[in-house]
């Protein structure tokens, strides 16, 4: 899709602000474009569209019905595919905003601050197209819970791989494998539409055992061609309330012939604390057996600094949301260092997710991050097709 084809809405009780808007996308090549006065009649225009439009900018202050209010039944309605803040607002309540849309799922491209001007429309547009051709699904799940369990069933849930490069040396030392779901027909779902379904169905204890045994049968591909890489993989919540987990994921890696201590178990943040007492037990044992053991998405949960003195963990993952842009944004600048302060002092392994920037780059190596993750040094691609993304990746010069 290129610009010209983007529709876009502007949410903007000021009339003056909302010509000018619409001025700068028609200067940008943006011909399909919507207009609301305010919150209300921005959802009343929307909820009449045939299809969702791809992006909506919406002024955070608005009369009547404020932006935020705005956003949240945007992304509760699905009445488009992503949206941009904009506002003159302290920056932390835009971090919010952007943690709250995306809760439900809607895309967020970013904030754009006031004067609006075209390089800042532009650029922010721009990274609806940069990240299209990862969003092959439109945000809808239309599929049903058998068609899902059937997916597992026959393997079409397959673990897709994001390479892990070191700062100090730009190598590629490892991988995350992420869930993907390959349908039949050639198209994509992507792991936020079916693994919350997986997990309410009872379901995800098969779907971690299934990534865990598909990634390790990649692992030993790679490391029979000499391509040693340590492996990712997602731990569901509801796999640590099941004590023959230890054993069972032992059993899984053994059995292609790769070692524990090659593996990071991945357990995201706010599951952890869901049934302490049982889920410290099972973290222990894996230790135990030599599995790395990575808090993820930290930052974003509840109770961060608690379990960082309690688990075994070997490794610290921040945040996308924390790291994409913090070059330019002091508070998030903030949060990453007090994190890569705390994986220090902890001996933690500091890995930064969703670095896609040369300047964000350099702002981690510089503040002594350990390891990368993101778009700047390639997408999720098949295990096919991993070894092609790590030979076009070429580290950032000084």
């Amino acid at each position: 899709m290129s610009g010209s084809e983007l529709q876009v809405m502007v949410v903007e009780d000021h009339g003056f602000q909302r010509r000018i808007a619409l001025r700068l996308l028609s200067e940008l090549g943006i011909e399909r474009v919507l207009e609301g006065a305010d919150g209300l009649h921005a959802l009343e225009v929307l909820r009449k569209q045939a299809t969702p439009p791809d992006v909506v900018l919406v002024d955070l202050d608005m009369p009547g019905m404020d932006g935020i209010e705005c956003i949240g039944h945007i992304a509760q309605e699905r009445l488009a595919r992503a949206v941009v803040v904009v506002s003159a607002l302290d920056p932390a309540l835009l971090n919010t905003v952007q943690t709250m849309a995306r809760a439900y799922g809607l895309r967020v491209l970013g904030s754009v601050e006031k004067p609006l001007t075209r390089d800042k429309l532009e650029a922010t547009l721009n990274r609806f197209e940069d990240s299209a051709g990862e969003e092959q699904d439109d945000g809808e799940a239309d599929f049903s819970l058998q068609a899902l369990a059937d997916a597992l069933d026959s393997g079409e849930i397959v673990p897709w791989f994001q390479p892990q490069v070191e700062f100090g040396n730009g190598k590629v030392i490892g991988v995350e494998a992420l869930a993907r779901w390959e349908r039949p027909d050639g198209s994509l779902v992507r792991p936020n539409l079916f693994v919350p379904m997986l997990e309410r169905e009872g379901l995800a204890n098969k779907l971690t055992d299934r990534m865990l045994d598909a990634a390790c049968r990649w692992k030993q591909g790679w490391d029979h061609h000499g391509h040693r890489l340590k492996l990712s993989v997602n731990v569901s919540a509801a796999s640590l309330a099941d004590p023959s987990a230890a054993d069972r994921y032992q059993a899984i890696v053994e059995s292609h012939g790769v070692e524990p201590e090659d593996v990071i178990l991945e357990i995201t943040e706010s599951s952890v604390m869901s049934d302490a007492a049982r889920g410290l037990g099972l973290l222990a044992r894996l230790r135990l057996k030599g599995f790395g053991l990575s808090i993820d998405d930290f930052g974003t949960g509840y109770s961060s600094l608690a379990q960082l003195s309690q688990i075994p963990f070997t490794e610290l993952k921040i945040d996308k949301d924390f790291v994409f842009g913090a070059h330019a944004q002091p508070r998030k600048r903030a949060v990453v260092e007090a994190s890569l302060n705390l994986a220090r002092k902890l001996g933690l392994t500091a890995v930064a997710e969703g670095v896609e920037s040369m300047e964000d780059w350099q702002m981690l190596a510089e503040l002594g991050c350990d390891i990368a993750q993101g778009y700047l040094i390639g997408r999720p691609v098949p295990g096919s097709e991993l070894q092609a993304t790590i030979s076009r990746w070429r580290r950032p010069a000084r």
